[in-house]
């Protein structure tokens, strides 16, 4: 049986155990841990993650930063990240998970990425039916939402295979390195038919 970490409180390392884990066939989900800071600065500072990505790092120690969000959203009860490892020597290859949770309208915006070396095997493609399919029987999700850049064509391949809607556009709507960015809006729904393929 799968036991929700915020059920717990403060989620502590020592406290693995109680951390939702999945085992896939090419991959672990696992919680992400201190020790992976070197790992995750590699995939928030690499040129090619960062192009579509939100989140960037300059140093080792401004990553501090993002592992104390990972750890910051299980303790306030506002989403979940895993660790998407190697089964064979459980080392991090990239992270997927919720945040922007919003206990009021059942609703989470869902992100990943992956370093580059670990693109194209598919372990996208397994991590996100098993975190969506726990997001729906785990945290009485209704809506998961997407922003996806439209420039970032394999990851709106990605989530349309989840069974996404492409909602519309939102033009210009950020600002990132001096040029402006539109971004698709996807949604997927506990009622759509996808979503029941899922939890069947």
């Amino acid at each position: 049986m799968i036991v929700p970490a915020w059920r717990f409180g403060l989620y502590m390392h020592s406290e693995a155990s109680l951390f939702p884990e999945f085992t896939l066939a090419d991959c672990i989900l696992r919680c992400i841990r201190p020790d992976d800071i070197e790992r995750v600065y590699a995939g928030l500072s690499h040129p090619q993650v960062i192009a579509h990505y939100g989140v960037s790092y300059d140093s080792l120690c401004a990553t501090r930063e993002q592992m104390q969000w990972y750890e910051s959203l299980l303790r306030d009860r506002r989403g979940i990240w895993w660790a998407v490892a190697s089964r064979d020597g459980d080392l991090l290859m990239g992270a997927c998970g919720f945040n922007d949770w919003s206990h009021q309208h059942h609703s989470v915006d869902v992100g990943y990425w992956l370093l580059p070396d670990y693109w194209r095997r598919g372990l996208l493609s397994q991590a996100l039916p098993a975190i969506l399919r726990y997001a729906f029987r785990h945290m009485s999700v209704h809506r998961v939402h997407a922003d996806i850049e439209p420039e970032n064509i394999a990851s709106c391949r990605l989530i349309e295979a989840q069974g996404f809607t492409l909602e519309g556009t939102l033009r210009d709507v950020e600002c990132k390195d001096g040029r402006y960015l539109s971004l698709h809006q996807y949604s997927l729904l506990a009622t759509d038919a996808a979503a029941h393929v899922l939890l069947d």
